[in-house]
């Protein structure tokens, strides 16, 4: 019965704390942890243990390829020099600056890589959650970076932990070598999983089994990668960007929102969860250690989480720059950022499943069947990082994103404003010759034009100044959007009673409503999205 309470205790704890966290204006991975950690005290859950196996293949996959399919591709591609290398100089700076401090406080250097390895990496999902109130394209960059950097980080946690097992030592063309397949098999894994999801899509004709395909999609693609020894990670991205790009044309409208629906759930459950999880490995990792393992291990993750911080603000105000002495190109110009921006940066490197599923993983045994050095001071070290970050920089975030002044952004407004209107007009344009072709009736034509002539005469005021602005054309689709929901929930009225005085079926109801669901949604949207 144990999953059961887990199951039940995860789902009250995000329910819980995602409610108190906007009551109490703090963000919920915050709240999120502290419960888990709390959780971890209950006699009954002590034995809970998180292993690395259902990070690495069941949240890291499905939370990934959502992050991959929602983020935007143009941004990555304008700030690809940006994202590539804070996704490998900068995981390689801070896995050593780690290793050193650690190996000066007294652990071997093999173990101290291994720790450097695994706190190296951010965490994508995390900074979605926290970061999401950034400019458009701060939150790209760094979302792209949380996305690519774990290829990095895991090919050095590999040679690492294969070198302290004792499997011998790596020379720099094997390094190399790790490092190529680790990307390019992955982004050829990633190719090749959305071209055989694609040609599944195109022979489909149903929106379940479509989203069938969306759910294995993320999985095939780890997996096929993890089979050539290159980084899953990588190959879920590769994959996910590919499709955002090529499923508006292929996906239906009704698989769409039936996929947009289920994985906007589940990627929720599954993010608080594993918060939840996280602090509840951070109250194991300091059970398993003793008291003088435990005072030891506490300074290392003072000095490692600064580190950590500290490696990342180093990065930000010097790589730039580098980059501006060596590219002084006037579209790079523009995009320059101030000191403050960089600050922001800086402070929203968060860390996350990635770098507990690294720890945990961490074998027992060497080679040579004797315990694996310092492993549970590397999972303690890992899980008190993660935490400490996650609490430190998204209490601090908020004030300094105000100090920073950062300037308005309006480019998605003003480009959702552009994509609607526009669309809207060709439409219309359109609607003559379309009518002809498909041979409507002529009152058909005029009754659609009319509908669409006041549908683009209030996207037009929208964008418009307040003098400009019909207040009498707003009141009456106000007043006319108010009646609609007023009769649906009239027909709502009369669907049930018609169903407790038994004249239909339960069935019935079920059809009819679904039908309703869709006016009334379209009804209450607050944006106009025809």
């Amino acid at each position: 019965m144990l999953g059961l309470e887990i199951v039940v205790v995860l789902g009250v704890a995000v329910l819980v704390c995602t409610v108190a966290a906007g009551r109490l204006r703090v963000v919920p991975p915050v709240l999120l942890v502290v419960v888990g950690v709390a959780v971890g005290f209950i006699p009954a859950l002590r034995e809970v243990s998180l292993p690395p196996e259902t990070m690495l293949l069941v949240f890291l996959p499905a939370l990934l390829y959502w992050e991959s399919l929602t983020t935007s591709l143009r941004e990555i591609r304008n700030n690809l020099r940006i994202i590539v290398l804070a996704s490998t100089v900068l995981v390689v700076v801070t896995a050593a600056a780690v290793a050193a401090v650690a190996h000066a406080v007294g652990m071997p250097w093999g173990p101290a890589w291994i720790l450097g390895a695994a706190i190296a990496p951010t965490d994508a999902t995390v900074v979605g959650v926290i970061a999401r109130a950034l400019p458009l394209r701060t939150m790209t960059v760094l979302r792209a970076e949380s996305l690519v950097n774990d290829g990095t980080a895991l090919v050095i946690y590999g040679i690492a932990v294969s070198v302290t097992q004792g499997g011998g030592s790596y020379g720099p063309g094997h390094v190399s070598w790790l490092f190529v397949l680790a990307y390019v098999g992955g982004a050829a894994s990633g190719l090749l999983t959305a071209w055989l999801a694609i040609q599944a899509r195109r022979r489909l004709d149903s929106p379940t089994l479509e989203n069938v395909v969306s759910v294995l999609t993320p999985f095939v693609a780890f997996l096929l990668a993890e089979r050539l020894e290159a980084s899953g990670v990588l190959a879920v991205v590769v994959c996910g960007l590919v499709l955002s790009q090529i499923g508006p044309r292929i996906v239906r409208a009704d698989t769409r929102q039936q996929a947009n629906a289920f994985w906007g759930l589940t990627t929720f459950l599954l993010n608080g969860s594993l918060f939840v999880l996280i602090g509840l490995q951070a109250n194991a990792a300091v059970r398993d250690l003793s008291s003088s393992e435990l005072t030891r291990a506490l300074t290392l993750l003072g000095i490692v989480t600064a580190v950590v911080i500290g490696a990342r603000f180093v990065y930000n105000f010097t790589t730039p720059y580098v980059i501006r002495a060596i590219d002084r190109r006037p579209q790079q110009r523009l995009r320059r950022a101030g000191p403050r921006p960089r600050v922001v940066m800086a402070l929203s490197g968060f860390r996350g499943a990635v770098s507990m599923a690294a720890a945990l993983a961490v074998p027992e045994l060497t080679n040579a069947k004797d315990p694996f050095p310092d492993r549970d001071v590397i999972i303690f070290v890992t899980a008190g990082v993660i935490v400490l970050t996650l609490v430190i920089q998204s209490v601090i975030l908020p004030f300094v994103v105000h100090w920073a002044h950062l300037p308005p952004d309006t480019q998605l407004d003003e480009e959702r404003s552009l994509a609607i209107t526009v669309s809207s007009e060709e439409a219309f344009e359109a609607l003559p010759r379309l009518a002809a072709e498909l041979e409507v009736d002529p009152m058909v034509l005029e009754r659609t034009q009319t509908e669409y002539q006041r549908h683009l005469t209030m996207l037009r005021t929208e964008g418009a100044g307040e003098d400009d602005i019909d207040d009498t054309e707003r009141r009456l689709e106000d007043e006319y959007k108010q009646l609609r929901l007023a009769l649906l929930a009239r027909k709502r009225e009369t669907l049930l009673r018609l169903r407790d005085e038994r004249l239909i079926d339960d069935i019935v109801v079920r059809e009819v409503q679904s039908k309703l669901d869709v006016e009334e949604v379209r009804l209450s949207r607050r944006e106009i999205v025809e």
